[in-house]
């Protein structure tokens, strides 16, 4: 029974090691490879912003290969992306309230999903399924809006989140590849 015991003492300390020193390691290592980022808009007293981890393409073929189609995608790399609104807005016509909110896309060849959800996981997939499957939870989508998929004379090499004024309307522009889609996202 005592050896028991130690074996459990033993297996906790290690595991409180891993998530304490382990973790962060892995998280730093990580981000030197999609550095995180943030977009931010302001006007008429509310604040925009969005954090994101950022890869790059190095060669690959992103939409349809690297990154699938008609499959949620964490919107980035590493944890996943947040959308914060100080006030209420509009997301492609639909009511969002104040908040932070995980961003999730799910990228077509001629339209993309987008999906704000009130959850905030700790990381944007699940490890036990190498990376392939979401850590996002359906039953908390706030927002889902389709927005048609763009094509870019020239390929972006980091992906990138910015927020743009078109005729006055405040556009959220995400680019990857020779990809871009536009979320229009109004007071």
């Amino acid at each position: 029974m005592k050896i028991f015991k130690w074996i459990v003492i033993v297996f906790g300390a290690l595991l409180l090691l891993f998530y304490f020193l382990g973790m962060p390691y892995l998280r730093e290592q990580t981000k030197k490879h999609s550095p995180e980022r943030t977009a931010q808009y302001e006007a008429a007293g509310i604040t925009l912003e969005v954090n994101y981890s950022s890869p790059s393409k190095k060669g690959r073929t992103i939409f349809g290969e690297l990154v699938p189609y008609d499959e949620v995608w964490r919107t980035g790399a590493n944890e996943p992306t947040t959308f914060t609104t100080s006030g209420d807005i509009y997301v492609g016509g639909k009511p969002l309230p104040a908040g932070t909110y995980s961003l999730w896309t799910i990228p077509g060849r001629e339209a993309w999903t987008i999906i704000l959800n009130e959850e905030v996981p700790d990381w944007g997939v699940t490890l036990l399924s190498g990376g392939d499957k979401t850590t996002r939870d359906p039953e908390h989508d706030v927002v889902q809006v389709a927005v048609p998929a763009l094509g870019l004379p020239s390929p972006v090499e980091d992906f990138t989140i910015e927020f743009d004024v078109i005729s006055q309307d405040v556009f959220m522009r995400l680019a990857w590849d020779q990809t871009e889609v536009l979320v229009k996202v109004n007071p």
